[in-house]
């Protein structure tokens, strides 16, 4: 159950890590919801690292890293994924 629960997660971050980032991004939502994973992933290490990983209550800081995380993964896997299909498409 827990595959499950970290797809909706990625899904649900990745769309919003998409809303705060200006302007379009060009990436398929399959991959969008990969990438929101990914920053939940990245969210939780930095959370770990800086010891805010687990708290009585709702973990706010650990779901503001993980949504920062969001953010920079899919700002950047958007530019990769921009890069990739211009490339294909000169050639």
């Amino acid at each position: 159950m827990s595959w499950l629960w970290a797809i909706i997660v990625g899904f649900v971050l990745g769309l919003i890590a998409k809303a705060i980032i200006p302007g379009k991004q060009e990436i398929p939502l399959w991959l969008t919801t990969v990438f929101g994973i990914i920053g939940s992933v990245l969210g939780n290490s930095v959370a770990t690292w800086i010891g805010v990983e687990d708290t009585k209550g709702i973990d706010w800081t650990r779901h503001l890293l993980q949504l920062a995380g969001a953010v920079l993964v899919v700002f950047l896997g958007d530019m990769v994924w921009n890069a990739i299909r211009s490339n294909k498409q000169r050639a």
